[in-house]
């Protein structure tokens, strides 16, 4: 290990909403030894990321911001990018971050030292030390690229949806869009009108409910910035109403209900009968991510766009070849395939007490004691780590109640001068059956798709099975028996009056 560049008692690792929040936090402790290493030249993460057309949340836009910094200006039901950028930037601003951020400071590894009792940590822009790692990476930050014979050979353009090639102009072009994920279903009606020919390879068709986007009108903007009470009474609202989605993904007979009403919105959209049997699924709604947009079937019913459910066999210089042998000539090829969300790169550069990687420490199935702390990895903490994610509601709430926690975590190590903290082997097989447990049944076990929730060994490793409200009481203590504490070998950090 080179000589470290600088020793900090917190580094944080990601500069997006889970970073950025988890900063602010300490900072509110009065703790100001922390850096943030952001691998690209700003923060935001998957927002800073992904700038495609039509590229927005789909959470509406009063629950998507901290609870302490609720943003009255929200232009539309939905934000867009941009705005949810700027959002970020801005909070990061007021709060002075910035002295804390090191940019183009990718994490490529991180050990424990048992000796030192610190996380040795190489970066892109240097070598670090510090005595707690927090990981923000997040599950929606490194793309899923498909491996499809002869693609290395193709002559024309290729990008990934979360890398999107701005300078790359579709107009008039023949553009193969592989996926039909949340991504493609807000950037295909955007590109649609603009390109020669669209061919869309679908795998396996989305269920879509009818979404409008609204624009909030000024006079309510300014009315939420003149009376925050209503604005977080808006926003208690609309959070009461999305719990109870919860409901219909652990109890999948339920889901026939919004089944009904996803199914007339294809047949309202989409008047070929044989396109409406090529988009309509044949597994549970909510196994796979539920979508929502009013301008996705009316895209793929315009004439210069091309359904193909063949699959593809290979891609030759400029054209791809289905499973049925039939050929499309393209010169531009987009991937909306999604996420590394049950093999997270970072999980193979974190190694623990034992010299394992994460990765290998989970053997194809990723565990934390409350989606939070992994047994053999002291010190080191994971924000929206596995099983935390959700698939009905602002997964901030997700992000604030494990921050919450962890500064009660952090709280109880310094105040008992403690070197590590570490969660026993016990008290995370526990949590893990009982978060398995609740998954049985489920939508996303019993629902009959295969989808990136679940990973290689048939565990949902991704999403919470309960209700934010469940997670949040899960989390709203710190119990000291479910972790080893280790004593400092070296002079501890001294306890501020």
């Amino acid at each position: 290990m080179p000589e470290a560049d600088q020793h900090f008692e917190i580094a944080i690792a990601g500069a997006g909403l889970a970073g950025v929040g988890m900063a602010i936090a300490l900072k509110q402790e009065g703790r100001e030894d922390f850096v943030v290493l952001e691998r690209a030249g700003d923060l935001g993460g998957t927002w800073r990321d992904n700038s495609y057309p039509g590229c927005a949340c789909d959470i509406p836009s009063v629950l998507y911001s901290y609870t302490a910094e609720q943003n009255p200006g929200w232009s539309q039901a939905f934000a867009r990018q941009p705005e949810i950028q700027a959002y970020i930037q801005d909070v990061a601003r007021r709060h002075r971050l910035h002295d804390h951020l090191r940019f183009n400071h990718e994490v490529t590894d991180a050990a424990w030292s048992v000796e030192n009792q610190w996380w040795e940590i190489q970066t892109a822009g240097g070598a670090f030390t510090a005595d707690v790692l927090i990981s923000a990476a997040g599950a929606l930050a490194d793309p899923s690229l498909p491996d499809l014979p002869g693609l290395d050979r193709f002559t024309g353009r290729t990008f990934h949806s979360a890398r999107w090639d701005h300078d790359h102009d579709l107009a008039g072009r023949s553009v193969a869009v592989v996926g039909t994920g949340a991504s493609a279903i807000q950037f295909v009606p955007e590109i649609q009108p603009q390109v020669g020919q669209l061919h869309l390879f679908q795998r396996t068709p989305p269920w879509v409910l009818p979404r409008e986007n609204p624009r909030i009108p000024e006079h309510w903007r300014e009315r939420f910035a003149r009376h925050p009470r209503l604005l977080g009474l808006a926003r208690a609202s609309v959070f009461s109403l999305l719990e109870t989605f919860h409901v219909g993904f652990r109890h999948p007979a339920v889901m026939r209900l919004a089944e009904r009403r996803a199914r007339a919105h294809i047949a309202k959209q989409v008047a070929d009968p044989q396109l409406r049997a090529k988009l309509t699924p044949d597994y549970r709604l909510g196994c796979k991510r539920v979508l929502g947009s009013n301008t996705w079937y009316p895209a793929l019913c315009a004439e210069n766009v091309d359904v193909v459910t063949a699959g593809i066999r290979e891609v030759r210089e400029n054209s791809i070849i289905d499973a049925s042998g039939e050929e499309r000539v393209v010169d531009t090829i987009i991937f909306g395939t999604g996420f590394q969300v049950t093999d997270i790169p970072i999980s193979h550069r974190v190694r623990g007490r034992a010299g394992q990687t994460l990765a290998e420490s989970w053997g194809g199935s990723m565990k934390a004691h409350l989606g939070v702390g992994v047994t053999g990895f002291p010190n080191f903490f994971m924000l929206l780590g596995p099983n935390t994610g959700l698939g009905h509601n602002s997964v901030l709430l997700m992000i604030e109640a494990q921050i919450a926690y962890l500064r009660r975590l952090l709280r109880h190590r310094r105040e008992h001068r403690l070197a590590a903290l570490e969660p026993t082997a016990a008290a995370q097989d526990a949590y893990v059956a009982e978060v398995d447990a609740l998954t049985e049944g489920s939508v996303w076990t019993a629902g009959g798709c295969l989808s990136w929730y679940v990973d290689d060994t048939g565990r949902n490793s991704t999403l919470w099975p309960g209700s934010v409200r469940a997670y949040q009481r899960r989390l709203a203590g710190f119990n000291a028996g479910d972790f080893h504490a280790e004593l400092a070998q070296r002079a501890p950090d001294p306890v501020p009056a």
